[in-house]
């Protein structure tokens, strides 16, 4: 196939996952997340990229920072919100519901190896050391 097309409400769905990479192009990556109840994405920033986040479902705090040190606001959010994270502030998701958050983001230009899939957050976090 020469893009991506697929059905992306039932791809970030039925994703079981912290995060798996769907697609990846010269400029930008599709990936599908889930967050399970009180888990974190971590904070983090992105210092040459920009984020975009999508959430399917349930419900997460979004934390936006200045610097690494502490964030200075939060949003809270739900099915069918999307967040631009821009490259260079510090940002966190946090699920804040009783049921995974299951979303999709795209990085623009790509973050990840493509094909990358982690199965747990613990897995993510081993690979980014």
């Amino acid at each position: 196939m020469l893009g991506w097309v697929d059905d992306i409400e039932r791809a970030t769905l039925d994703n079981s996952t912290f995060r798996t990479v769907l697609f990846t192009g010269q400029h930008t990556q599709l990936t599908v997340m889930t967050i399970h109840p009180g888990e974190e994405i971590g904070w983090e920033t992105h210092e040459d990229r920009d984020q975009f986040l999508r959430l399917e479902q349930g419900r997460a705090r979004v934390e936006f920072g200045q610097t690494g040190d502490s964030a200075d606001e939060t949003h809270e959010v739900e099915d069918d919100w999307a967040v631009i994270v821009p490259a260079g502030v510090w940002h966190n998701l946090v699920n804040i519901g009783d049921q995974d958050v299951k979303l999709y983001s795209l990085y623009s230009p790509p973050e990840h190896p493509g094909g990358t899939v982690h199965e747990t957050k613990a897995e993510a976090d081993a690979a980014e050391h």
